[in-house]
């Protein structure tokens, strides 16, 4: 599910990106991260080269290390970027209960809009299952977190005294790998899948398994 905007507490490298000081470098450092963003969502980490993002950017590789020290840091700088953007889209505090649900389906109608970014997420989240992916700890983290508060919005919106804790467990579980499922199906066919839609019907088909006397199929 492409939003970063909670679930995950963020892991900083020891040494982080350079912080340019005139604005020309920060215009440079901003162009260098639009375009890693672009490169990483078409080639994913392995197969994206510094050479060709310094290259995009009109640069050598030591003009991108210069700002991004390595490949992993840059990787980093890329995910914690659009965390940014949808930390801002979010609010300053995040929902809670069915808030929340409904905040996951405005996610998925939000992602039909930003197909980049959908695929970036995609991509990267395949990815880190590999041996020593960069980004393995980013999204192990963001899944752990992600599924802690879908479980509590879920056991907020049924009631503590309703909810069945291992059930309720699975069904955090089962919304997160739809939404990142249907994810993959609108990239390969987006004129056939709804995500949103598809989004809200599950989730209210859990709310009336999980708790029938409050919410009717």
């Amino acid at each position: 599910m492409s939003d970063q905007s909670v679930g995950r507490p963020t892991r900083r490298p020891k040494s982080g990106p350079r912080t340019p000081r005139s604005p020309e470098a920060r215009r440079r450092q901003q162009d260098i991260l639009e375009i890693a963003t672009d490169t990483f969502a078409a080639r994913g980490y392995n197969n994206a080269s510094l050479a060709e993002i310094a290259d995009r950017a009109g640069l050598t590789q030591a003009g991108v290390l210069h700002y991004f020290r390595s490949k992993a840091l840059l990787l980093t700088s890329v995910l914690e970027r659009r965390d940014q953007g949808d930390i801002e889209q979010l609010g300053p505090e995040r929902p809670h209960g069915i808030d929340f649900l409904r905040h996951l389906v405005d996610t998925a109608l939000r992602n039909a809009e930003r197909e980049g970014l959908v695929r970036l997420y995609a991509v990267l989240s395949a990815e880190s299952v590999t041996e020593q992916h960069p980004a393995q700890a980013y999204f192990r983290d963001r899944y752990t977190g992600l599924r802690a508060f879908v479980t509590d919005a879920l056991t907020e919106a049924c009631g503590p005294a309703e909810s069945d804790a291992p059930r309720v467990h699975d069904a955090a579980n089962a919304i997160i790998a739809v939404m990142d499922g249907l994810q993959v199906q609108w990239l390969l066919d987006p004129d056939s899948v709804e995500m949103a839609a598809s989004t809200d019907l599950v989730i209210r088909s859990l709310l009336s398994t999980l708790a029938p006397d409050r919410f009717t199929p």
